[in-house]
């Protein structure tokens, strides 16, 4: 039997990602992924050139935990009309483009702000980002699953991460390349982080295009939900079915190893976020470029990073899942050793990219084993609220905690802080063989 067929079958299910409502997910996706590195990761970098202490670039990080309580004010997308906006685009357009408009002006703001100057006002247009971009997201996943069939939410989703990590590879090592073709050459030159940071802004244009080209997504199910009652009594049905339920559904299934549950998600990646806060500022104090940089952590990393969560998802079908989040929990409290070596060594392009290498590794491995686990605890019934919140959880205490690391840098250094996070890891890998001992006691009862 001829093997074309089968070739163009397999073309003809590749299709899909150009239609036009893909396409359209896809360049929403790279809207998505642009801010989160500008304010957090690129960010701790240019601060760390304007000689910003440490400990206010961990303070800096706190601006992050908008992505982690985002679902808090998401019930305004579906209930707040935003004037004229709401006639013109409709509900998920207009809300996606008041939020997009606000990413770009926060980043145009923060480009024309020196950190040297005013920090403050720097940390003001870095909330705003943070707050605009979270709002974005929860929009284009609104946008996304109300704009398909069910059969093309797959693909969809696929488009989203594909612009997601573009974007994220563009904000990360772009702006440091970017970043250095605009400086003058000295170690630190404000005005090439500035007109990286414009160029930055400019690349929210294709998604504000494509807002205003798309159709507005028809959900009468949805409409019909939010247009009774008063918008208090709507915002208390809301809560009480999305956040209530969810958890006494949570409770009543699990019982108290509800606590333990929960406990592990708060803290499992506590010791690589924490370190990951001073990560830049670590590479600027060893002496590297923002060229070594970008080459090595933003573009090497995400690819090992991608590696790991391939190489994960094979080891959890062999093992299980309980085994694989031990040993990511465990290689990731170990390669934050290797990042304690590294500050002894000195500056070493091989050293750094070895340590880069396993500590990224780790991460996707570690990282698709944690996401396994938490789609394996919700209820079907209450899939999305329950894993939103899961994932808001899993990001709280880290990015606290993370927020007094350039304080404990300054302290004690960073071969021992890097140590301090790795012990960090501990309670996670306690939590994790407690659940899988009371996960066997349960399997034995019920036999």
């Amino acid at each position: 039997m001829s093997v074309l067929p089968y070739y163009l079958a397999w073309l003809s299910g590749l299709s899909i990602y150009f239609q036009r409502r893909v396409l359209s997910i896809f360049v929403l996706g790279f809207s998505s992924g642009l801010p989160l590195m500008l304010v957090f990761g690129v960010l701790s970098f240019w601060l760390r050139e304007a000689q910003v202490s440490r400990a206010d670039i961990g303070y800096f990080s706190w601006v992050a935990m908008a992505y982690a309580i985002k679902w808090l004010w998401s019930p305004l997308a579906d209930h707040l009309k935003i004037p004229l906006l709401h006639e013109k685009l409709g509900r998920r357009r207009s809300w996606l483009l008041l939020s997009q408009l606000a990413v770009m002006v926060a980043v145009c703001c923060m480009a024309l702000t020196d950190p040297q100057q005013d920090l403050a006002l720097m940390a003001a247009f870095a909330v705003m980002l943070a707050f605009a971009s979270a709002t974005q997201d929860i929009n284009v996943d609104a946008f996304r699953i109300e704009s398909a069939p069910e059969k093309l939410q797959a693909a969809l989703a696929a488009a989203y991460l594909a612009g997601y990590r573009l974007a994220m590879i563009m904000a990360s090592a772009g702006t440091l390349w970017l970043a250095a073709i605009f400086s003058d050459g000295s170690s630190y030159d404000l005005a090439g982080w500035q007109q990286a940071y414009l160029v930055m802004g400019l690349c929210m244009l294709p998604g504000i295009i494509t807002t205003l080209l798309s159709k507005e997504p028809v959900s009468g199910l949805q409409q019909q939900h939010y247009t009774s009652g008063s918008f208090l009594q709507r915002t208390l049905s809301w809560l009480k079915q999305a956040v209530v339920a969810p958890f006494i559904d949570f409770f009543s299934r699990y019982k108290w190893h509800a606590i333990l549950i929960l406990s592990l998600i708060a803290c499992y990646r506590l010791s690589d976020v924490v370190m990951g806060v001073m990560a830049n500022a670590f590479y600027v104090d060893m002496g590297y470029s923002k060229e070594e940089v970008a080459s090595i952590s933003k573009i090497y990393g995400v690819i090992m990073t991608l590696i790991g969560a391939a190489l994960g998802g094979v080891l959890i079908n062999q093992f299980g899942i309980i085994k694989i989040l031990f040993i990511g929990a465990v290689l990731s409290a170990v390669t934050n050793l290797l990042f304690s070596a590294l500050s002894q060594i000195g500056y070493d392009l091989v050293w750094l990219t070895l340590v880069i290498s396993a500590d990224n590794l780790s991460a996707g491995i570690a990282t698709s084993a944690f996401l396994a686990y938490l789609a394996s605890l919700v209820n079907l019934a209450f899939t999305a609220t329950q894993y939103a919140i899961f994932s808001s959880l899993m990001l709280l205490l880290p990015k606290f905690t993370g927020g007094f690391s350039g304080r404990w840098v300054e302290q004690l250094g960073y071969s021992q802080f890097f140590v301090m996070t790795a012990l960090m890891g501990i309670p996670a890998l306690v939590l994790i063989v407690l659940l899988a001992r009371a996960q066997r006691l349960k399997q034995n009862a019920a036999q």
